[in-house]
């Protein structure tokens, strides 16, 4: 048996997956915000549900939003700020005693939907999560990419490439830089941008809807925010090349990406036709914690 952990800022959910694929057992659990100790006990105590549930005593692999660092041990990265600098890749493991393996949040998806979800089958999987922030993680035959400095995949704090006018240098994000992909494909990134230009903030679910109604500043706010998917991608694929691109978090949901930033990429890919594909996520919000559980192959 296989346990998946997911350990999110508000949640931390957790899966129990037999060697079929099929799901024996899940739990959620709130995040004890702020807490570096506490969180290591409400892990243990899911674990430890999942297994009064199953009656199995499974592997364990946890999807982070950060990584470890394999410089230091210890974690880095991590927008769950009390995690950044703890070693837990040490402290868990100890915790529940057994081994664990960690991977970044958005790695767990790719892997995810790499192993059975709506990138089964292909050599490349790139996986972009879009929701309160925008984070990616490459999945190469069926195996998480890591990189030598575990930030494979990061595209999201990379600067949004072919700036615009007025776009650069771009709104300041969090990692303390100004221009990042995250500060505009995120869903504030998106309510932000919707502000500068209409005058006033709008939940970005609410600026979909408006604009599949024909409301003229909601339809150009979401068609900037294509355009700049579309070239964020692009700049993907002239690097990777995947075989395709799977879309999760809640940005995902907006149904014309799927047509329109395939259509958009095309000039910015260097090349003379794009044969990758851009798919919503099989598992949905369960894509994380699913390919936390697959760490263990």
């Amino acid at each position: 048996m296989r346990i998946g952990i997911d350990l999110g800022g508000t949640k931390i959910e957790g899966i129990a997956l037999d060697d079929d694929h099929r799901e024996l057992a899940r739990r959620r659990v709130p995040t004890p915000r702020d807490d570096y100790d506490a969180t290591l006990q409400a892990v243990a105590g899911l674990v430890a549900a999942l297994e009064i549930a199953t009656r199995q005593r499974g592997t364990v692999g946890v999807g982070i939003p950060g990584t470890i660092s394999p410089a230091t041990g210890v974690v880095k990265n991590a927008n769950s700020t009390w995690l950044i600098g703890r070693a837990l890749g040490e402290d868990l493991p100890r915790l529940l005693d057994r081994p664990a393996r960690f991977a970044n949040d958005a790695n767990c998806f790719a892997l995810s939907e790499a192993t059975d979800g709506a990138g089964a089958g292909a050599h490349v999987v790139f996986g972009v999560i879009i929701g309160t922030g925008t984070g990616g993680g490459l999945a190469i035959d069926g195996h998480v990419l890591e990189g030598k400095n575990a930030i494979a995949g990061e595209w999201g704090h990379n600067p949004l490439p072919w700036p615009h006018p007025g776009e650069w240098p771009g709104p300041r994000c969090y990692c303390g830089r100004t221009g990042c992909i995250e500060t505009f494909l995120s869903g504030p990134g998106l309510a932000r941008d919707y502000e500068a230009s209409a005058g006033r903030r709008l939940d970005p679910a609410v600026i979909v809807q408006r604009a599949a109604a024909g409301e003229p500043d909601d339809q150009a706010a979401l068609a900037r925010y294509e355009e700049r998917m579309a070239r964020a991608l692009a700049s993907v694929i002239n690097v990777v090349d995947p075989d395709v691109i799977v879309l999760g978090g809640g940005m995902s949901n907006i149904e014309r990406l799927y047509d329109e930033v395939p259509r958009l990429w095309d000039p910015y890919v260097f090349s003379d036709r794009v044969e990758t594909r851009l798919v919503r996520a099989l598992h949905g919000d369960s894509s994380g914690v699913r390919g936390a559980a697959w760490l263990w192959g």
